[in-house]
């Protein structure tokens, strides 16, 4: 089922098919990359209770659970229901209670409420997770939107570029696309120029470029020549993947609350950098804001 969204200034789609975007509109131009299976079949996947991979695809919690999870874990690949509707809001969950099937892979009850508000021209994007268990909860939480690159017609992939708000670590830890996870120990030379990162298909031969050290919470994707694009704001959100495919036309901008396996973790998943817990009953927000140039 797919709801929409629309102000006059932007207008966006939602699914419950994976409980995200299919669509953010304005301008009479598509921001959201429109996806083909062939060289990705997302376009937006909401990352939970994992970002990322862990190590053989499996951890064990604090409390002695063991779990079992896929890269970016299972939200994206479930069916959400509507949880509330609004004017300008629009509200989808997804909770162990409706597929119990999910405790196998993650054995802690919870809710996940996916909210987007839209005001003027930005879409705000929260991740409302809640505890419906009777012990900690460890969770990660993250976004994964894929924007259209180029934007327009004529248009070339390297006219555009991410600008960081603040200018970022010389070296970045190494993605290792074998295992999935992350060397943090031998660290590769930052392709940013100043607070730029030039956009090219190159970029994307190896792997996703990882900002595991981030000071930026403001990231801006634009044409170089011209201000047009997207900002992406996310203040609670410490990390940052940009990736993409060589033969891609998008490039994904992905407000992280954690990480896939690092070298220097062990298994244990609350040891993973960036664990949220939550206790019984409570409820932990994260989110991310995109506002249209």
């Amino acid at each position: 089922m797919e709801f929409v969204l629309d102000n006059g200034s932007v207008r966006i789609a939602l699914s419950t098919a994976g409980g995200s975007f299919t669509s953010i509109a304005a301008n009479g131009r598509e921001y959201l990359w429109q996806g083909d299976p062939a060289v990705w079949s997302g376009q937006a996947p909401i990352c939970f209770p994992i970002c990322g991979g862990l190590r053989d695809g499996r951890a064990m919690t604090m409390g002695g659970r063991e779990v079992k999870l896929a890269r970016h874990g299972f939200a994206r690949k479930q069916e959400w229901k509507l949880e509330e509707q609004g004017d300008n809001m629009v509200a989808l969950s997804l909770s162990s209670a409706d597929h119990a099937e999910l405790l196998e892979q993650y054995p802690y009850p919870f809710k996940i409420v996916a909210r987007y508000t839209i005001d003027a021209e930005k879409v705000a994007v929260s991740y409302e997770v809640t505890n419906e268990g009777t012990e900690d909860m460890p969770f990660f939480v993250g976004g994964h939107p894929g924007f259209k690159c180029p934007l327009d017609e004529g248009e070339s992939y390297d006219d555009y570029e991410l600008r960081f708000e603040q200018r970022e670590a010389a070296e970045l830890c190494t993605a290792v696309p074998s295992t999935g996870l992350i060397d943090v120990e031998h660290r590769s030379k930052n392709p940013m120029v100043g607070h730029d990162l030039p956009l090219t298909h190159e970029l994307f031969d190896f792997a996703e470029t990882i900002f595991d050290v981030l000071e930026s919470r403001v990231v801006t994707l634009t044409k170089k020549t011209e201000d047009k694009g997207v900002r992406l704001t996310f203040p609670d959100m410490p990390y940052l993947i940009v990736w993409s495919k060589p033969e891609g036309d998008f490039v994904a901008v992905e407000p992280w609350g954690g990480l896939s396996t690092c070298s220097d973790e062990d298994d244990i998943l609350e040891h993973k950098r960036g664990c949220l817990v939550a206790k019984p009953g409570e409820t932990v927000t994260r989110g991310f804001e995109i506002e249209i140039l």
